[in-house]
């Protein structure tokens, strides 16, 4: 699990492998990831905005930026949490994820967060450690 903390609120991503949705031969990779919003804070936000650098096995990065996630800008009271899965095609058999959402205090004050920079490995995918 990968985590990261900002204005004390805590992202955590849980990345999963789905063998069943790839196909290797056609260098098609699919993975499903897990993030967890958790606000310690004392004070209610709201995210409104998503911002993902996907960056692929050769290099190759993907931007992709939208409102709020899965179709929703949760609001997060102190304490609460929110929880949700997406998904993510490569053509490559690893790569790495990293992104920030925009949350929006209760006074209307905007900032961002950081989501923990995740990879993303199949078994097919060679590990390189840096």
């Amino acid at each position: 699990m990968y985590r990261a903390v900002t204005r004390q609120i805590e992202v955590t991503v849980e990345p999963n492998f789905l063998p069943e949705r790839s196909s290797p031969e056609r260098q098609q990779y699919f993975w499903s990831y897990t993030i967890v919003i958790t606000n310690s804070g004392t004070e209610t936000v709201q995210l409104r905005t998503r911002h993902w650098i996907i960056t692929d096995g050769t290099g190759r990065k993907q931007e992709v930026r939208g409102e709020g996630v899965i179709g929703e800008q949760p609001v997060l009271a102190p304490g609460e949490r929110f929880e949700y899965t997406s998904g993510v095609p490569l053509t490559t058999a690893s790569g790495i994820m990293t992104g920030r959402y925009q949350m929006v205090s209760e006074t209307g004050e905007r900032f961002e967060i950081d989501v923990p920079t995740f990879s993303l490995d199949s078994p097919e995918g060679k590990r390189t450690l840096n």
